[in-house]
């Protein structure tokens, strides 16, 4: 018998994780013969399945407000904390609407239990929970003691009731045993890890009937060499490595392209990298203007693509971060055939590494060997094609669909006591 999933988070709207990942649990869920809707500030789903709540999305101007009062102090005036109990009432109110309109069975929290970005929103859903006894998943992109912005902070005792809430109808999901690790420590919580995952199982449809003319679009020359860095241009994403990169491949041929804009963490990291760039002679192509959650036409009448009509254009990819909760970008090269380069972030040492990827590796620094080895995968088709075609069979079988579909499995099974 097919449930109704109700997921809940701030936004479910564009390429941010938490949109791409709850997207991909209700494409398997959906096969699997359940229904599923939609609860956030943000919505970019099926609008008859959907409830738009404005406060709950964490850019609503009462909620900035909270926020601000919450963190980098220490104490909280009683004015914020009434404030947040009035948000929090008007959401379990339309939590309640939710629950009945769609007649939820299972609510799927996205995120929503895990950072603290709307405060209200996650005591209003601990609540409904703790009233409800519905069966409920947290499913844990990145915890609130991983970000050092939340580390001073005058709500720490809504802290402890709801970033992540110990209630016995929740199950709880993290994306890496890392997380699972802290989790367990900090508040005695028991989790499951489900990794990010792809489709493996169906491979990418290259359209090039709309993303042919790309690499002429973005100025890149008959001959020249693609490297492509997929991310936002952030600080924990090393791009400063991928710079040194290029420069020391020593080719005029190779140029450096980064998909993505700064975004909410300011434009100084995006201004010295473009100097150091220039100093070091690299040329580098930000490509933001024609990236888009969808394809579509922007303000200069141009064409603007999505980051999965750039990859098949790519001959190399550079994922040097320093940090990542998983790492996104790194199944979407082995998902688009390309080999990469990655640096050793925590996670990755841990979770992804032992699956005996065939990767370039550096460990916070690139090497002559490392530089050599590019140099080598972006001289010999042969060796290229072997590498992509083994990781994409790796990947395949630790990351895909399947993988996701068998641990839901678990869980449903879990609460209703039948696999689903």
């Amino acid at each position: 018998m097919g449930k109704n999933m109700g997921f809940v988070s701030t936004r479910f709207a564009g390429n941010d994780g938490v949109s791409l990942e709850s997207a991909k649990w209700a494409e398997v869920l959906e096969a699997s013969g359940h229904r599923c809707y939609w609860f956030a500030g943000e919505l970019d789903r099926n609008q008859e399945r959907s409830l738009l709540v404005e406060e709950a999305h964490f850019e609503h101007d009462t909620v900035k407000w909270v926020q601000e009062k919450a963190f980098g102090r220490k104490g909280r005036k009683a004015v914020v904390t009434d404030m947040v109990h009035a948000l929090r009432s008007l959401l379990k109110v339309r939590l309640y609407e939710f629950i009945e309109k769609f007649h939820i069975d299972v609510l799927i929290a996205q995120n929503s239990l895990t950072i603290p970005m709307h405060i209200a929103l996650g005591l209003a859903i601990t609540e409904v929970a703790a009233e409800t006894e519905m069966p409920t998943i947290a499913h844990h992109h990145d915890f609130y003691w991983e970000r050092v912005r939340f580390s001073v902070t005058g709500v720490h005792d809504y802290l402890q009731m709801a970033f992540p809430p110990n209630l016995p109808n929740i199950r709880h999901v993290v994306i890496n045993s890392v997380a699972q690790e802290e989790l367990a420590l900090r508040t005695g919580i028991s989790s499951i890890v489900i990794p990010n995952v792809l489709d493996f199982e169906n491979p990418p449809q290259d359209d090039h009937e709309y993303n042919g003319n790309l690499r002429q679009e973005i100025g890149l020359e008959e001959g020249d060499v693609m490297i492509l860095q997929p991310t936002r241009i952030v600080q924990r994403k090393g791009i400063e490595h991928a710079i040194e990169l290029v420069k020391r491949l020593q080719d005029p041929r190779y140029k450096l392209v980064i998909s993505h804009e700064a975004g909410d963490e300011g434009y100084d990291y995006a201004d010295w990298l473009s100097n150091h760039a220039r100093e070091d002679g690299v040329d580098l192509r930000l490509i933001a203007t024609r990236v888009a959650d969808k394809r579509s036409i922007n303000a200069s009448g141009e064409r603007q693509y999505t980051l999965w009509d750039v990859y098949p254009h790519a001959d190399f990819i550079t994922y040097p971060s320093l940090y990542e909760g998983f790492g996104n970008a790194f199944l979407e090269a082995i998902y688009f055939h390309k080999p990469l380069l990655v640096n050793r972030y925590g996670v990755f040492v841990r979770d992804i590494e032992p699956q005996a990827f065939d990767l370039v590796v550096m460990d916070g620094f690139l090497t002559k060997k490392v530089v050599q080895a590019v140099r080598e995968i972006l001289e010999n088709p042969q060796r290229r094609q072997q590498i992509v075609e083994y990781n994409y069979e790796v990947a395949t079988r630790h990351y895909s669909y399947a993988v996701l579909r068998k641990r839901l499995n678990f869980l449903m099974g879990n609460f209703f006591g039948i696999e689903m």
